[in-house]
């Protein structure tokens, strides 16, 4: 709810301009815009540290763009993930400064950058085919404004590559996992390291790996404490946790 938008309401209830029926009924719908087509939670951001993000799939660019500078007027950050290069030319015409990330598929703009934490998150790849849903977790970090260190291409099919990197990792105040195949790579660093991992299954595999359920059955039966998963190729909600857990350690 933002204090502006309630002073303006007081404003007008004191002018006579708006009855005490209306002023209840604008009061209870701050927080919150009606597009017809879409309810835009504006007040998240300010509850809970973390914006409204448009997950552009499934929307017309036009609906995306429409979304994206309702929030870009009220002063709030835009992030649309999964979103295509029509999308992103959609939004560009509204909010000029937007930024398209190819590899992950994200829409960013920030009027602002954000106070990057002290501390940082690893983001590990297992291999190359899962970088773009890692970049997805990077990039949506940063975006809530930590620190990220990427590590890629260390799966467990040539194991010694993992090690040259372990001290960074070990460094992390969390650590986000992507592997897809058998997703063996989750369980190999949360064996190794004292932090949370947060595992992402991945989708790259080939047929038996039935588009990540496998890698998700392996990671969510991992035998290595402290592992904990997100669902399959899902970048944004494990760098959403893994920002929470963040925030947390930058705080003691």
């Amino acid at each position: 709810m933002d204090k502006r938008d309630i002073i303006k309401l007081l404003e007008q209830y004191n002018q006579g301009k708006l009855d005490q029926d209306q002023m209840v009924e604008r009061i209870s719908a701050l927080g919150m815009e009606e597009l017809g087509f879409a309810t835009i939670d504006t007040g998240r951001y300010r509850r809970t540290g973390i914006p409204e993000v448009i997950y552009a799939e499934g929307k017309t660019p036009e609906q995306v763009a429409d979304i994206a500078l309702r929030l870009h007027h009220r002063g709030i950050p835009v992030m649309a993930t999964r979103a295509s290069r029509e999308v992103y030319d959609a939004i560009r015409k509204g909010i000029p400064g937007a930024k398209y990330h190819d590899l992950a598929r994200v829409v960013i703009f920030q009027p602002e950058q954000r106070e990057i934490t002290q501390q940082y998150i690893a983001v590990v790849s297992a291999g190359t085919s899962d970088i773009p849903v890692a970049e997805e977790a990077a990039l949506t970090a940063e975006f809530l404004g930590n620190r990220v260190e990427r590590v890629n291409d260390v799966g467990v099919a040539g194991i010694h590559r993992l090690f040259h990197k372990m001290e960074l990792i070990r460094k992390a105040s969390v650590i986000i996992v992507v592997a897809g195949m058998e997703g063996a790579l989750a369980s190999v660093i949360g064996g190794l390291v004292d932090k949370p991992v947060i595992g992402i299954p991945c989708s790259a595999g080939y047929g038996a790996n039935f588009g990540g359920v496998s890698a998700l059955l392996s990671m969510l039966n991992s035998c290595a404490s402290g592992v904990s998963v997100v669902n399959i190729d899902n970048g944004f909600g494990a760098a959403c946790q893994a920002h929470l857990i963040n925030k947390q350690c930058n705080h003691e």
